[in-house]
């Protein structure tokens, strides 16, 4: 199949899904505009009425933890609060139901447990009053949205499970790439004579035993082979064919396979810096980090009072070269938290800081209690139960989806 033509199907293939989302969302924005507003009482709650008994259920939280309060009335007339058995359900989207019973509290019933964030549930309410029993049911639902599987996937919607996580403590330091003392190694002629021939160039690659040079002896006169003492580069060529070597250095051969970043680590961080500790690299121009540890440090102090740390760096495709600038979380610490999720999963709404829970083809907020930062994770103290579903990549699409629907709860 022809690029052009693959990629016209899927611009037709998006746009199908396109207008069958509008459509979806067209049909369910005209259902919202059918349905009645619902009517609040006196003290800004749902009002619930069956025949000439009502209810006003409000969910109050001024100066306390939200809770359930209720009045209630027949033909307009309050109720002694002691005459009415009343029960509520909450049914929460993948966290059961929430038992509610109540008692009187001067004018009103008071419900016996805290309503937890978010309030979005079913509510399913039972009152019982001389002798009869009055039901009802509602959805009261918040931040949340459904967003069919097909569709979650081709928008990249990507989950993962709240679980416990070990955290790694690390101090960023910035340095660069060296080579090591003995990394270059001369080579010279056994007995000085004339240079027949050189075997090598400069920047060829060469093997231990290789050979490198021809030379004949200036007292024998015989002939005899130069080899490598290393695998390396050729890093300099001081001689030509036809020279006498005259006891200086001919070539140098650079063994670059292992080389050292030097770490600067200033006074306030070398408390915490140790030798042995977990090192990871990132490497100017390279895309990928290499974990290694501290090796050794030098003991003298810079002009401007960082001490050099050095830790040792693979390069067995000599992909790197000695020079290049490096940066460095060297860890100092680690510890176990019960709960984490990923910072990238975070979302904003209202007044917390929230990730999108996942249940089936359902996403609610789950408003966090949050601690300790460190690195791509963040400690979870509350809001969510460990083993929980939560988008972790393209949540702003659930939260954009959310703020459209405008839903909020009653109180």
């Amino acid at each position: 199949m022809r690029p052009t033509f693959k990629i016209l199907t899927l611009i037709s293939t998006l746009c199908f899904v396109s207008l069958s989302a509008s459509f979806s969302s067209f049909a369910v924005s005209e259902q919202k505009v059918e349905e009645a507003e619902p009517e609040k009482g006196p003290n800004r709650g749902r009002m619930l009425r069956k025949d000439d008994f009502a209810i006003e259920l409000s969910i109050f939280e001024t100066g306390v933890p939200p809770e359930f309060r209720v009045w209630a009335t027949t033909d307009g007339k309050a109720i002694d609060p002691s005459k009415i058995d009343l029960n509520v359900k909450l049914t929460r989207l993948g966290d059961g139901i929430d038992d509610i019973n109540f008692y009187q509290e001067g004018e009103y019933l008071r419900g016996d447990m805290v309503i937890y964030e978010p309030h979005s549930f079913i509510v399913s309410l039972t009152a019982k009053y001389q002798g009869k029993s009055y039901n009802w049911q509602y959805d009261n639902f918040e931040g949340r949205t459904k967003i069919a599987e097909d569709v979650a996937k081709a928008m990249e919607i990507s989950t993962e499970f709240v679980g416990p996580s070990t955290f790694h403590e690390t101090v960023q330091v910035y340095g660069k790439l060296v080579l090591p003392a003995d990394a270059t190694s001369n080579v010279y002629a056994r007995f000085d004579g004339l240079v027949e021939k050189v075997h090598v160039k400069l920047g060829d690659s060469v093997k231990k035993g290789q050979l490198l040079l021809t030379v004949e002896s200036n007292e024998s006169l015989q002939s005899y082979k130069v080899f490598s003492a290393q695998n390396g580069i050729v890093s300099a060529v001081h001689i030509t064919s036809g020279e006498q070597s005259k006891g200086r250095v001919l070539l140098e051969v650079t063994n670059n396979e292992i080389l050292i970043a030097e770490l600067a680590v200033f006074p306030m961080d070398l408390p915490t810096v140790r030798l042995g500790t977990k090192a990871t690299l990132s490497i100017n121009g390279v895309e990928a980090k290499q974990v290694s540890t501290v090796d050794s440090r030098i003991l003298k102090v810079r002009d401007d009072q960082a001490k050099l740390f050095r830790v040792l760096v693979k390069n067995t495709d000599s992909s790197l070269s000695e020079g290049l600038f490096v940066s460095a979380a060297i860890e100092i610490g680690s510890y176990d938290v019960a709960m984490a999720v990923k910072r990238k999963g975070l979302q904003s709404f209202r007044d917390f800081t929230v990730v999108y829970a996942k249940v089936g083809d359902e996403y609610e907020v789950r408003m966090l209690e949050l601690g300790r930062i460190v690195g791509e994770e963040i400690e979870v103290l509350g809001g969510i139960s460990i083993g929980t579903e939560y988008v972790t990549e393209n949540s702003y699409i659930l939260k954009a989806d959310v703020e459209k629907s405008g839903a909020s709860h009653d109180h």
